[in-house]
């Protein structure tokens, strides 16, 4: 905030140790630096509540968002019905299943004769 060099400082103290004397000037800097010490942790407080503020609105905007928001009930909607389906799915799996189709031989498919497979002379026995 304020541009104040080494040199400004030093011109401020003799001023002040002319004007104040060397009796009263450790007095009135220690009142000085305590009273800037409260005013830094003052600002620095009401930064800290600003910025809680500010996340807490931003929350609160976030969260009245999503409420209004119908994505996330589709969302679960479908998760619920999907839900649903694969727990239908697995009952139908306890039904026992029809055999009558497997039983009966296609009959527009000519049987293929199963041709006996010959060992292979180099190949090795299992162990």
């Amino acid at each position: 905030m304020f541009d104040v060099g080494f040199w400004e400082l030093v011109v401020i103290g003799i001023v002040a140790l002319l004007v104040l004397g060397p009796e009263r000037l450790p007095v009135v800097a220690r009142t000085v630096g305590l009273w800037y010490g409260k005013a830094r942790h003052f600002v620095g407080t009401v930064k800290a509540d600003i910025d809680r503020e500010i996340k807490a609105e931003e929350l609160k905007r976030i969260v009245t968002e999503q409420t209004k928001s119908e994505g996330l009930f589709d969302m679960m909607e479908e998760a619920k019905a999907s839900l649903q389906d694969i727990k239908n799915g697995l009952q139908n799996v306890d039904k026992p299943v029809e055999l009558s189709s497997l039983d009966a031989p296609a009959e527009s498919a000519p049987a293929a004769p199963v041709a006996a497979a010959k060992p292979d002379k180099d190949a090795t026995p299992p162990s």
